[in-house]
């Protein structure tokens, strides 16, 4: 463990078994990226987590744009950055921290059911969830046919026929790329305008994508795999069946900010923690790294994030002078 009180000094505090120099919230890419750096950099390190280390990984059927394995479960990956954290320090699973505040020195405390802990500094990688249509067949078909990131599962549609399904920004970036790669693309939205922006929109008439306005997905079809989607009609009435290989849902994301909240960081339009180039918040001594930091939510994206989050949290640490007042 470090301490210091200025860029030259080197002072180092005692600590409890419980006290840590810092505290990460989130055991996903973002989280067991960051505790490796922090413990290389000399940092007492405390990783916790609700569930099952791996975060969304542990859902995610095949990985192809990983760097290092062409081909991966998430659930092997997951497992294999899990052994490879445990070389730092051993993890705390199914551990929720139930709430967290300051105590009157300005260290953190973490009260889960197994007790407090408290720490320097708190990086939160707490992640996010996708938004779920709620369509009969969604859960049964997921990842086999149904996803929630085109990037992240497109290149196993190419030639086919997909349906894309919102009408944000991020359902119309998505259907542009299916569309780039190759994919047939009909993009259902609810409503009888898209929410995207207008250049969104003009890419997406210039690149000829069906948009069918004013349609819901009434149930997903399909055998072992996605074969088509039930549609309603709004304005109608009408159901039809369409076919498609399969379907990509883009109806927003929840992240998982409750203790941001609760510790007054602020968060950006859609909701996510806002953070600088550094991974440092709005509030001194946090910091936040991969899906719950918005922007691109991909592995490889939140590990770097991580890394960064780490190595910010280290500066600030031995060097309270860089810190934001």
């Amino acid at each position: 463990m470090i301490g210091a009180t200025g860029p030259t000094a080197s002072v180092v505090i005692t600590m409890g078994e419980r006290d840590y120099d810092l505290a990460i919230i989130g055991a996903g890419p973002a989280g067991m990226t960051a505790a490796i750096y922090a413990v290389r950099s000399g940092l007492k390190t405390l990783l916790i987590d609700a569930g099952m280390a791996g975060g969304q990984l542990q859902i995610s059927p095949e990985i192809e744009n990983f760097p290092t394995w062409r081909k991966i479960t998430g659930p092997e990956l997951a497992e294999k950055m899990k052994q490879h954290t445990e070389d730092y320090l051993s993890m705390h699973e199914f551990e929720a921290v139930e709430d967290i505040s300051r105590d009157d020195e300005g260290r953190f405390v973490l009260s889960t059911p197994k007790g407090e802990y408290r720490s320097r500094a708190i990086i939160l990688t707490t992640g996010a969830s996708h938004r779920k249509l709620g369509a009969p067949g969604e859960e049964e078909f997921a990842g086999r046919g149904v996803s929630y990131c085109a990037t992240c599962d497109g290149f196993f549609f190419r030639g086919k026929r997909v349906a894309m399904v919102g009408g944000g920004n991020t359902a119309a970036a998505e259907a542009i790329y299916l569309k780039s790669i190759g994919c047939e693309v009909v993009l259902i939205h609810r409503r009888d305008t898209l929410r995207a922006e207008k250049r969104y929109q003009d890419k997406l008439k210039e690149m000829g994508v069906e948009i069918l306005y004013s349609h819901v997905v009434e149930e997903i079809l399909g055998d072992q795999t996605v074969t088509g989607v039930r549609l309603k009609d709004l304005k109608s009435g009408e159901e039809r069946v369409i076919e498609v290989s399969g379907v990509f849902i883009s109806v927003g994301e929840d992240p998982h900010t409750a203790l941001a909240t609760k510790l007054g960081v602020e968060l950006d339009d859609e909701g996510f923690i806002r953070v600088d180039r550094s991974m440092r918040t709005s509030e001194r001594y946090i910091y936040a790294a991969g899906d719950v930091a918005g922007g691109v939510r991909q592995i490889i994206v939140a590990c770097g994030e991580g890394a960064v989050a780490a190595t910010s949290a280290y500066e600030d640490l031995v060097n309270p002078y860089w810190v934001k007042k």
